[in-house]
């Protein structure tokens, strides 16, 4: 296993836990490696993933919101610089922690410039890691700006997280960014075509059928709360303004 064995044992019992749940994603190819993260941050009272290849990660990652990501570089297929390069192409702002073997300043660099938050290179120490990883959630809470509100619905931006009703709400990276498009145009009309332009930058196959996909699922999951997306036949869909009752 690639960090010091021996740091496991030492963790004081008096180091303070995150505030809160903390849901990790570890993308790592090394099975025994991500078994002794994953223990090792389950005690620190972590909810932790693990995944073993990149296009994994991705497809996860867009189907649910982690508060980071320890991401290798070295991964069969699709590498760790291209998984935090599309990530951050796809407007997530999950923070990210890049754990490999490469200690080349150069390799260092590129993961910072390509949007990493912190870089580590293995062996390393456990309790570093935690430390780590515990600043690293605390700067995104920090950082998670003001929120955008709409009736029940409750979206940090920054934080990537949305809540109905005071509640959890999943959405999809394509979801997220539909209903994010909605919420800046209360009451008027978003086309087809608008959508499509505006997620360029996610798969080249959008169509105007799968927005359609998209605001389907989005009703389904906001209209028992109240939130209605209207369509606006031959022109696009329009979010209502919140009325309660």
């Amino acid at each position: 296993m690639d960090f010091d064995r021996s740091s496991a044992s030492s963790r004081n019992p008096a180091t303070p836990r995150p505030e809160g749940p903390g849901r990790l994603l570890i993308v790592e190819d090394d099975g025994s490696l991500a078994a002794g993260l994953a223990r090792a941050l389950g005690l620190e009272g972590y909810s932790v993933e693990h995944l073993e290849t990149g296009e994994a990660a991705l497809a996860r990652i867009a189907e649910a919101t982690f508060d980071l990501v320890v991401l290798d570089i070295g991964l069969p297929g699709i590498d760790g610089f291209e998984v935090l390069r599309r990530m951050r192409l796809s407007g997530h702002a999950m923070p990210v922690l890049v754990l490999t073997a490469r200690d080349a300043v150069g390799d260092r660099v590129h993961g910072l410039d390509i949007g990493a938050d912190d870089y580590m290179t293995k062996p390393f120490a456990l309790p570093e890691l935690a430390a780590r990883v515990r600043a690293l959630i605390r700067r995104g809470q920090a950082d998670s700006g003001p929120r955008t509100t709409h009736g029940p619905l409750e979206l940090d931006r920054a934080g990537r997280r949305a809540f109905l009703q005071g509640a959890p709400l999943e959405l999809a990276a394509r979801e997220w960014a539909v209903l994010q498009i909605l919420l800046e145009k209360v009451e008027k009309v978003v086309s087809k075509e608008s959508f499509i332009e505006s997620l360029t930058n996610w798969e080249e196959d959008l169509s105007a059928n799968a927005i359609e996909v998209y605001i389907s699922r989005l009703r389904a999951k906001l209209e028992p709360a109240g939130i209605r997306i209207r369509t606006v036949r031959g022109f696009g869909y329009m979010l209502e303004e919140f009325k309660a009752g």
